[in-house]
């Protein structure tokens, strides 16, 4: 079946902006994305669909239904989305959608109230199941080649001033690893001990790797379980690029920049209990930085499919 990131790419960029204003355009850009130009059933699978019209005026339903003629079912493209069962209308969220993959920092969903006219309640509606399209797939292969590796903290102050980050601090740890020219791996860890930290490396990098991390002593030990070894700049000394060579974690670091400049610039205060969201759409937009803003509004919106979250009241 043709799938809809088989459009060009000027074609993508100038339904967009169409899309983020009518709702019928709306409609019918992300059917383009979803199915392309052969429909099917959400529930079944079946091609052996068609559009429901308005019996007095022949357009299209005023819930832009389709009908299966195999297994007799109504649906909508919102069906089997993030967007299923969302009373906000789908311009809204092709602008939202937009704007989260247009953003290098994000977006706040005070500004896509503003600009959509809709409640704070349902842009951040919005936001949160958008990011959860972004979200990594978890069966994404090890990073190979040269990679860095870094810790970062996000958050409040220290709880007691003048101790280094992560002694008895109230910020969340970070892990990162990025392969130079490829993708990132990032995750909410419990602590920056040594035990974690390889951990996570022993998931996220290739055995064959070649590894570079700074002077922190949690990653001492760690040569012998890369084919490719492991090297060291020594920030303590403020050395941050080995001279004549390309031992340095300036990628990493890098990527801890637009997180921080994100939360400092744009959304000011993420609590713990939802950073992991915004670090999948900071993760998903460093991943896919060599498309350009419509194919990657294109990626997420195919990416929404199969996708739900749902929040579940607590037990009595």
């Amino acid at each position: 079946m043709e799938k809809g990131h088989n459009l060009s790419k000027s074609d993508i960029v100038e339904h967009i902006p169409l899309a983020c204003s009518d709702e019928l355009a709306a409609v019918e850009f992300l059917e383009k994305q979803r199915w392309g130009s052969t429909p099917c059933c959400v529930r079944c699978g079946s091609v052996d669909v068609y559009q429901m019209k308005d019996s007095k005026t022949g357009q299209r339903s005023s819930r832009y239904l389709w009908r299966c003629r195999d297994c007799k079912e109504q649906y909508t493209v919102r069906i089997g989305t993030v967007y299923e069962e969302s009373r906000i209308e789908l311009r809204h969220w092709c602008y939202a959608f937009w704007r989260a993959c247009t953003s290098k920092k994000g977006v706040a969903a005070l500004e896509i109230k503003r600009h959509c006219q809709i409640s704070y309640k349902s842009a951040l509606f919005l936001m949160n199941r958008i990011r959860f399209a972004m979200a990594q797939d978890q069966n994404s292969p090890q990073l190979k080649g040269t990679i860095e590796a870094d810790e970062m903290y996000v958050g409040g102050k220290p709880r007691y001033p003048g101790n280094r980050p992560g002694r008895a601090t109230e910020k969340v740890a970070v892990f990162c690893a990025v392969e130079r020219g490829g993708q990132l791996r990032r995750r909410i860890i419990a602590d920056v001990k040594a035990s974690t930290l390889k951990a996570a490396l022993r998931e996220e990098v290739d055995r064959q790797a070649r590894l570079i991390t700074d002077d922190y002593s949690a990653y001492r030990g760690l040569a012998p379980e890369f084919e490719g070894g492991h090297e060291t700049v020594c920030h303590t000394t403020k050395e941050y690029v080995r001279f004549g060579t390309d031992i340095h974690t300036n990628t990493v670091e890098s990527t801890h920049a637009l997180v921080k400049r994100g939360i400092v610039g744009i959304y000011h205060n993420v609590s713990r209990e939802y950073l992991h969201r915004y670090l999948w759409q900071f993760d998903f937009l460093w991943n896919n930085r060599q498309l350009n803003d419509g194919e990657r509004t294109a990626m997420v919106i195919q990416a929404a499919e199969g996708k739900r979250l749902i929040y579940r009241e607590p037990a009595a």
